[in-house]
């Protein structure tokens, strides 16, 4: 329920956005029509195509995003018919006759007035890209990781009916001023030429991007600040209780959840609290892309291989970030590069992670031989730490000859340890829904699109070349030789790659400063920048050796059909 609120008033603010003004005309050109006859039955219209269109873009694959496009080109052209009306009867005239019949049945709401605005309702829908700002970007993230479900499609409506809501306000209090204006100059059809106009100019405006490019920026800088203070406010405290444990530094944090959400399990039968018993138990959440739980892998898996014969039983709970993390042939055969054995349960719905109220990747959880949770940790680091709890678990379980001393994996690869004290550039998302630092211009929300780089790049900053269709977790190469560059200041470089059809292998080359990486190379790419995506995956692609300075770094894929997700450094 909390979050239906907090998307609700999430669309309520987006009066407050540039990014709605392109549709602002389509809403007041009806101002001077009977509220629920005209306005009400287009603001439904609009809120249940959004909510629809938004569901089948994050989750429905390529052939969405090309339906949603053809839609967008019918609600265009129905648009400008719709504007022409309002601006000229003997222009209109000369047109055809049928596209300007009904254009001109939608502006004088003949017939049955409430369908021709719920026609119009939904041409608006088709259209509205609202900025995915600190709340709509979390729900169409959400609803790319969980898949098509009710509740994605409640939430995006909710977000949907809060800008309806706020229009229809506007609505109202513009139809009364129209109406005095009509009444005290007499100047009712300039205001309809007017409207016209504006009509006119908010279908240009959307069709040459400025929605999702110059708007978008505009908005974040009005209404940001706004929903992230409504999502701080809502946002539950962590109101975790420990109980002491006498003779021990270790409290009680709670108990070990139910393990039942489990899509499916790998090296192991299903395992249940009650079978974990006499067990002490390390839980730990990760996803096979994610460079911090890759980097945390070695250390897990050495605890495991140290401890597994003294009582201790790792699980390894796989919670997805990204849609095709969701595959169980993605994961199985991740576990098997990786050299992971120990149980892995599968929680592609985030039921167990829910069940932990989790947020982090990696984290881990330790639980004594009473199936009651004694500490965590999120995040990278202080493995000597997590270690000595693991000991104490077990001296505390009665176990004896616990082997002692710390574990020093020999981590390799992308595995190896970040350089953190020289790491200047953060992880970053080529999906629209987290995108930041997009310096490619004016980004075409679930549409292909043709992109053009800066010469000049700002650190952090990152463009395009090509023809991509950018998606809310993901962008994707639609003809070959596209680009993807980015000005960064670390010692390793990432991208988590895969192909569209999760089955073509792909070439790609990449450069450094415009050369080929040499020695730079990473362990995915020889020294002449080659290299081939064989899954969908992290890749790392630079690795280099020495003082880290600014370097710009461009990979071209020879073949279209990649899928590109995020950047990580390290």
């Amino acid at each position: 329920m909390t979050l239906l609120i907090l998307s609700y008033l999430g669309g309520v603010l987006t009066i407050l956005s540039p990014c709605i003004l392109p549709v602002l005309p389509f809403v007041f050109a009806k101002s001077d029509e009977p509220f629920v006859k005209s306005g009400l039955p287009l603001l439904i219209g609009m809120a249940l195509t959004f909510a629809l269109v938004a569901t089948l873009a994050a989750v429905g694959g390529g052939w969405a995003v090309h339906a949603n496009q053809y839609g967008r080109i019918a609600a265009l052209v129905l648009l400008t018919f719709f504007g022409i009306t309002l601006l000229s009867r003997s222009l209109a005239d000369r047109l055809t006759r049928p596209l300007v019949a009904l254009g001109d049945r939608l502006s004088q709401g003949r017939g049955s007035g409430v369908w021709s605005s719920l026609l119009l309702g939904m041409a608006t829908g088709l259209l509205w890209a609202p900025c995915a700002g600190p709340i709509l970007g979390p729900v169409l993230t959400g609803a790319a990781l969980n898949g098509a479900s009710a509740n994605t499609t409640l939430l995006l409506l909710a977000y949907a009916l809060g800008a309806a809501t706020s229009l229809a306000a506007a609505l109202l209090i513009g139809g009364r001023v129209f109406a005095a204006m009509k009444r005290s100059l007499g100047a009712g059809e300039w205001i309809r030429r007017a409207l016209g106009v504006a009509v006119l100019v908010g279908v240009a405006a959307i069709a040459l991007g400025l929605d999702t490019g110059l708007l978008t920026r505009l908005s974040l800088a009005n209404t940001s600040h706004f929903e992230q203070a409504l999502i701080d406010k809502v946002r539950p405290a962590n109101n975790t209780k420990t109980v002491a444990v006498a003779g021990s530094t270790l409290p009680v944090e709670g108990q070990l959840p139910s393990l039942a959400g489990a899509t499916g399990w790998l090296n192991s039968p299903p395992l249940t609290p009650q079978s974990l018993r006499g067990k002490v138990v390390l839980v730990d959440f990760w996803t096979y892309s994610c460079i911090n739980c890759l980097r945390a892998l070695p250390y897990v898996r050495a605890w495991a291989d140290k401890y597994k014969d003294h009582g201790l039983v790792v699980i390894g709970v796989h919670a997805p970030e990204f849609a095709f993390e969701r595959d169980p042939d993605n994961v199985r055969r991740a576990v098997h590069d990786l050299h992971v054995t120990y149980p892995v349960a599968l929680d592609s719905n985030l039921a167990i992670w829910r069940a932990f109220n989790n947020e982090y990747w990696p984290a881990h959880y330790f639980i004594d031989a009473k199936g009651r949770i004694r500490a965590h940790h999120f995040g990278e680091g202080e493995y000597d730490a997590s270690e000595r709890i693991i000991q104490q678990l077990l001296a505390e379980a009665g176990r004896t000859r616990v082997p002692a001393g710390i574990v020093n994996p020999d981590a390799k690869g992308a595995a190896a340890a970040a350089d953190i004290s020289d790491v200047q550039s953060p992880e970053t998302y080529i999906g629209y829904g987290r995108a930041a630092n997009f310096a490619g211009g004016a980004a075409a929300q679930d549409r292909s699109a043709d992109y053009r780089t800066p010469q000049s790049l700002a650190r952090n900053h990152w463009g395009l070349d090509g023809q991509w269709s950018v998606g809310p977790q993901s962008a994707v190469l639609d003809k070959p030789g596209g680009k993807i560059t980015f000005r960064f200041h670390a010692r390793d470089l990432h991208l988590v790659l895969g192909a569209f059809d999760g089955k073509s292998a792909i070439r790609f080359r990449v450069t450094l400063d415009g050369a080929a990486p040499g020695a730079a190379h990473g362990m995915d790419t020889d020294a002449s920048g080659n290299g081939k995506i064989t899954g969908q995956r992290l890749y790392q692609l630079i690795r280099q050796s020495g003082p880290v300075s600014d370097h710009t770094f461009t990979i071209e894929f020879l073949d279209p059909g990649v899928q590109a997700y995020s950047f990580t450094f390290g």
